[in-house]
């Protein structure tokens, strides 16, 4: 058993970024790969909660050409184009052709970069000095509906980062495209913070012509989440996974309640369950949760970010906001000699140490 960190395994979670452009809401075309950015205009409706006066911003990444078996992660940087700062209470992802999934970033860049680049997917969950995770979506059309008076805030002219893992495994070239889309609240509605916890363990190991269960996994919340209220919760595994359980737990060894098992989940159009009224977490309890794969392949799968490697993740959106962070529970490793480590990156002190990957 090796000594490792979380700052590692973090970096391997996800897919790499796609360019993006912006536009209005609603508004038809977007710039090409390499193109310039249309001009971006929020446009003026009913807000999240139906309340007159709301605006909607949105950007787009792509179209990005993919040949035939290509799989990339690019990434564009762009201003969101809301000239005074907003309460985001709906995020929309709507994912085109060949598009895995999209990871929707809030960022302290201060340099557009719209022509999409190859990017390390994940790069600044571990420094909150550059920004955060907002949203991931992995289904074709996927809404995150935060509760009424909750919302994600965001400064005057805000800059995005779009992160897209797109993968063709068709015989002939396409086109991978993503819009998000933001929908706002009133300053009047708003009262609470709302944010992102991503949740999982890289301890997967799935021989060929075999099925394989990962858990059940305990994870302890982190006593600063204790008056966390969760309301939307979405699986993730890639191509091979079968099913994504989730609960919450008063202890190790307590009894479960279930709050996401979807009867005929999908991989490719995980389920993103909302809970109204929202959960949450038995006091000095945690999360239980497990995976299932059943591998069709000849070779043995492991942990990674590429599509043919496999996953075991969840994400839980919440308030009040005690900041965005990724965290992970691993039996493959030890520290100070006690197997098994359980941390959020970042904030925890095994993300500082030096990392050996799996």
């Amino acid at each position: 058993m090796r000594n490792v960190t979380v700052a590692t395994i973090v970096l391997a979670l996800g897919a790499g970024c796609g360019g993006t452009t912006s536009e209005p809401a609603g508004a038809a075309g977007s710039a090409g790969a390499g193109g310039a950015p249309d001009a971006l205009d929020a446009s003026a409706g009913a807000d999240a909660s139906g309340q007159p006066g709301g605006e909607s911003y949105s950007l787009t990444i792509g179209p990005i050409d993919v040949p035939a078996g290509g799989e990339d992660t690019q990434c564009i940087v762009a201003r969101l184009g809301n000239l005074h700062s907003i309460h985001v209470g709906r995020l929309r992802d709507d994912l085109g052709t060949a598009s895995h999934h999209l990871i929707v970033y809030r960022t302290n860049d201060t340099v557009e970069k719209t022509t999409p680049f190859a990017c390390t997917p994940f790069v600044d969950t571990l420094n909150p000095a550059k920004g955060a995770p907002l949203a991931v979506s992995q289904k074709k059309s996927d809404v995150v509906q935060l509760p009424d008076g909750v919302g994600i805030t965001l400064d005057a002219t805000q800059m995005i980062r779009l992160e897209l893992h797109y993968v063709n495994a068709t015989a002939a070239p396409v086109q991978a495209q993503a819009t998000a889309t933001f929908d706002t609240i009133s300053d009047a509605a708003y009262h609470d913070e709302g944010d992102f916890l991503f949740i999982g363990n890289p301890d997967i190991r799935v021989p060929a012509h075999a099925s394989f269960t990962l858990g059940p996994t305990y994870f302890p919340l982190p006593a600063e989440y204790a008056d966390a209220k969760f309301f939307a919760v979405t699986g993730h595994t890639h191509r091979y996974g079968t099913s994504v359980t989730i609960a919450t737990t008063p202890s190790a060894t307590g009894a479960d309640t279930p709050v996401y098992d979807v009867p005929g989940w999908s991989w490719s159009e995980p389920a993103t369950v909302q809970h109204d009224p929202p959960f949450q977490v038995p006091p000095s309890g945690g999360f239980r949760f497990t995976c299932n794969w059943t591998n069709t392949g000849d070779a043995a799968v492991k942990f990674g970010e590429s599509a043919t490697d496999e996953m075991c993740f969840f994400w839980a959106y919440y308030y009040p906001s005690h900041g965005a962070k990724v965290c992970i529970h691993t039996d493959q490793y030890s520290l100070g000699g006690n197997a098994g480590i359980s941390a959020c990156c970042p904030g925890d002190a095994l993300c500082s140490l030096i990392t050996q990957y799996l």
